[in-house]
């Protein structure tokens, strides 16, 4: 069957940078999908995203679909005549023509026909359609007088296989060759054949249509505008994306403000540069702000000084009124904005954020007593922790929040540990990011989360399936992350139920167990990330261990004792022991060593006695597995010499007493049964 290269180009207004790549995969994967419903196979699928662009090629796109025989499934041949005569009017043809096939020992009528796959060129235009139609758009735009709406205004439509037009009219536009270049310059380009449009569009427009590639050439230009300063640039990637959203013909340039900035804060000098300029900011070898900058162009300039004129007089206000916030807020101390957090509501049912602030101060100090931290300067940090947004810095960049808070409480003259403590307390804000870096921070990071996790749960917001509007699943995997890696051991159940207690009576404070079942099951999900099986987590989850640090403690000796290779037998014969002891009453049952006979028994309940003292109290888990894999042999000769269920009431009941002991030290670290196949 001959097979076609195929080309869709979407011309539009500037779409939104943040969405781009989102809205280039949704229009390629529901394109994608549609042909796959239509029976029209396919090699190689690609999409192209610019500002002004969303293009899909594909290559050996099947010239038609291919033929298939429908078949349709009638009533029985005892059925009425009424219903045989319906079911072959339905398809168009009389009841001789129907054939009798045989299912399941009785007979049916069945209609069937080739039915001839149509031409490529006929279905495209209606997938395409759909494909367009079902992007996933929160607020679609309209424009001009046509009941037409998409992410933005749409002005030009190239769809062709090979080296002809497909006839289609989407969104009102008929399809066409004809694509344009730069918004500056715009050159009409006329298309000659769908699998050259990469090329054409570099070499007619120099537009890279291409994200990745045009990503990387940006990351070059911007490296080397660095290297002319003798200096470090550093690259956000999420910066990078936005950039790369923002440009089809990029041209690296790099600028400078006044040194006098530099005074600022460079946490909010570069948030300035990032949020309202879009630049990239620049260190010196010991990773100090330079006052320096590198920004994007749209085009080829000839005259590239105007450009970075243009661009040093457009910061300079920007970081001027950032001079002017730190000025501002240095003069009120965070302590005497508590007050001012009263008027500011945290959420409907929960209070304001004095209160919430208040809240985390007595949650810190709790934790710090239970953890041997300092509780004085916890309890400090978890009540000014929330100051800084009262401020006019954090007012203007909110990712600030705690950075700057942690600035002014040095300027307020709070101890170090309170100023680090407030920084920090947000973190991890985001997967891969860092825990934070002191005992107080660590204390005020978990009260803070804490509190919004119980507070929103008990007001009956949890989540629900893929909807998680405050983000809390986000916050229990960073507070659980703390915990872990920074091996603190808390009681999370309990530690729920004080927090619980804290907030205002509108907040259910029966809910503790759903909340613990909540973050566990964050604790899945993270292990899950590190391909972990999820058998070693519900092992370790069956014995309800009631701290996060004890629980991961048990799954990484769980996980190393499934790597070895006698684990296999000794799951079998916990399974074994499980099984024996489902239907025994622990009551009826006693271990008196004394009437034990066979060799074999005896030997496992010296063994069991020794290795019970040995492991009393131990939470050293990988030692405990090691010693239980020990006791294999033991076990073994036991279930092959020893019959559990003899007809001596007494002997039956100590043998039962013996495994249940062996099955209990088990499960001092988990339920390995669950390990079992």
């Amino acid at each position: 069957m001959k097979t076609h290269d195929f080309l869709l180009e979407l011309g539009t207004e500037e779409l939104p940078p943040k969405l781009l790549l989102k809205l280039s995969y949704a229009l390629k994967d529901n394109l994608s999908s549609e042909l796959k419903k239509l029976n029209i196979g396919f090699d190689t699928i690609k999409a192209f995203a610019t500002p002004r662009r969303l293009a899909i090629t594909i290559s050996a796109v099947q010239g038609k679909q291919l033929d298939q025989i429908i078949e349709k499934k009638g009533p029985s041949i005892q059925s009425p005549e009424m219903a045989i005569s319906g079911f072959a009017k339905s398809c168009g043809v009389d009841v001789s023509e129907l054939e009798k096939k045989e299912l399941g020992g009785k007979e049916y009528f069945y209609y069937s026909k080739e039915e001839i796959g149509q031409s490529v060129s006929e279905l495209l235009p209606e997938a395409i359609e759909k494909s367009i139609k079902d992007i996933p758009i929160t607020r679609a735009m309209k424009w001009g007088s046509s009941d037409y709406s998409f992410v933005r205004p749409v002005h030009w439509l190239v769809i062709m296989l090979d080296k002809d037009i497909v006839s289609a009219k989407i969104m009102g536009l008929e399809s066409n060759r004809i694509t344009k270049g730069l918004r500056f310059t715009d050159p009409i380009i006329e298309l000659k054949h769908a699998k050259d449009y990469e090329q054409v569009m570099s070499d007619k427009a120099q537009i890279l249509v291409d994200f990745a590639k045009r990503k990387e050439l940006i990351r070059d230009q911007v490296l080397s505008e660095a290297q002319k300063n003798n200096a470090e640039v550093v690259i956000d990637e999420s910066l990078l994306d936005e950039v790369c959203a923002l440009v089809e013909y990029p041209r690296a340039f790099s600028g400078s403000f006044d040194k006098k900035f530099l005074d600022i804060p460079q946490e909010a000098i570069i948030s300035a540069m990032k949020s309202h300029q879009k630049y990239f900011h620049l260190v010196d070898i010991q990773g100090q702000l330079l006052p320096l900058f590198i920004s994007v162009a749209n085009i080829e300039s000839t005259n590239i000084k105007a450009i970075v004129d243009g661009n040093e007089r457009v910061i300079h206000p920007r970081l001027a009124d950032s001079e002017f916030f730190w000025s501002q807020d240095k003069a009120k101390k965070l302590e005497e904005r508590l007050p001012d957090l009263d008027s500011v509501m945290f959420m409907k049912s929960l209070g304001s954020m004095g209160q919430k602030a208040k809240r985390i101060e007595s949650l810190s100090s709790h934790i710090s007593d239970l953890v041997g931290f300092d509780q004085k300067a916890s309890a400090r940090a978890g009540l000014l922790s929330k100051s800084d947004l009262l401020s006019e810095m954090v007012g203007e960049f909110a990712d600030l929040q705690g950075i700057m808070g942690g600035y002014y409480a040095t300027n307020d003259g709070e101890t170090q540990a309170v100023s680090v403590a407030i920084r920090e307390h947000y973190q991890p804000r985001f997967a891969g990011d860092k825990v934070p870096s002191t005992n107080e921070g660590l204390v005020v990071a978990i009260a803070d989360k804490l509190d919004t996790i119980s507070g929103i749960y008990g007001i009956g917001q949890a989540p629900t399936g893929s909807k998680d509007p405050y983000a809390l699943r986000r916050l229990a995997l960073g507070l659980l992350r703390i915990l872990l890696e920074a091996k603190i051991e808390l009681n999370l159940k309990s530690l729920i139920d004080y927090s619980l207690n804290l907030h205002l009576k509108e907040v259910d404070r029966s809910c503790g167990d759903d909340i613990y079942s909540f973050m566990m099951d964050r604790l899945k999900a993270y292990y899950k990330d590190a391909n972990i099986d999820s058998n070693v987590y519900e092992a370790v989850l069956a014995v309800s261990p009631e701290s996060p640090l004890d629980f991961h403690l048990r799954v990484e000796a769980l996980n190393e004792f499934t790597q070895i290779e006698n684990s296999k037998s000794l799951i079998e014969a916990n399974k074994r022991i499980a099984n024996i002891l489902k239907d025994s009453n622990e009551k009826n049952e006693t271990l008196n060593p004394k009437i034990l006979i066979d060799d074999s028994e005896i030997k496992l309940f010296n063994a069991s006695e020794s290795l019970s003292k040995k492991l009393s109290g131990s939470k050293d888990y990988q030692e405990v597995m090691k010693s239980l894999i020990d006791l294999k042999d033991s076990i073994d000769s036991f279930f092959d010499n020893v019959m559990v269920n003899t007809d001596d009431d007494k002997l039956k009941s100590s043998r039962l007493a013996l495994i249940r002991k062996i099955r209990l030290l088990f499960l001092s670290v988990a339920d390995i049964s669950y390990l079992s196949s």
